[in-house]
């Protein structure tokens, strides 16, 4: 991806005097010294990946309220960058919302790692169960999206799944180890039941539902004395 504008052609005479060496090409053929404008600033890659971070989380609650039809100016304009910027980074509308599930999924991913670094593994089961819950949030308005738009949506949601799947099963295996889990418990079960909540949803307020459905789902799993 283009991270900035590209510069501006030059005339041709302007071009060959900035491949002058440098002893000549501050002096003028009077061998008067001519003052040289000072080098262009240009956009750095973290100002780059800035803007796609705050555009990408713009982006998924733009989609989660309003739809996939969502304003991408109005998104550009959240952000605090111009539709160029935008256009720059996600060329079509597909492209950002298949760049907004595919972070979604990083997230996830991510933080099994972290809350395994900071937390009692039981703890860090039951606040990636919670983030889990945001993620199916967010799937439920990207997928059918995904669907209507892309070709092929199966290949984006199949390479999300992996990730998923071991994310909670090393949380799980963890869990177990601990003693906090029962041994006989499928981690798959537990995005089940999630999952489940989230298929049959028929209010508006189901997150909340699924929210409480973890800590029942966290005392069911603990070893039976």
């Amino acid at each position: 991806m283009l991270t900035g504008l590209p510069e501006s052609d030059k005339p041709e005479i302007a071009s060959a005097y900035s491949r002058l060496p440098e002893s000549i090409a501050g002096r003028n053929f009077l061998g008067m010294t001519t003052k040289r404008s000072p080098p262009r600033k240009r956009k750095t890659r973290s100002d780059a990946q800035r803007n796609r971070e705050r555009i990408l989380d713009v982006a998924k609650q733009a989609f989660t309220k309003s739809g996939a039809n969502a304003s991408l100016d109005d998104i550009a304009r959240q952000s605090g960058v111009g539709p160029g910027t935008l256009y720059r980074h996600f060329s079509t509308r597909e492209e950002l919302l298949e760049a907004v599930y595919r972070t979604e999924v990083e997230k996830l991913a991510a933080a099994e790692r972290k809350f395994a670094d900071t937390l009692p593994p039981i703890e860090a089961l039951r606040a990636w169960m919670l983030l889990f819950v945001d993620h199916i949030a967010a799937k439920q308005i990207i997928a059918p999206a995904l669907n209507a738009l892309v070709g092929d949506p199966k290949k984006v949601f199949e390479a999300s799944h992996a990730q998923i799947w071991e994310a909670i099963r090393t949380l799980v295996k963890r869990a177990i180890k601990s003693g906090d889990i029962r041994r006989d418990l499928d981690p798959i079960d537990l995005l089940r039941a999630l999952i489940g909540v989230a298929n049959v949803a028929t209010s508006p307020d189901w997150q909340a539902s699924a929210r409480r459905l973890v800590d029942i789902l966290i005392i069911g799993s603990r070893p039976i004395k």
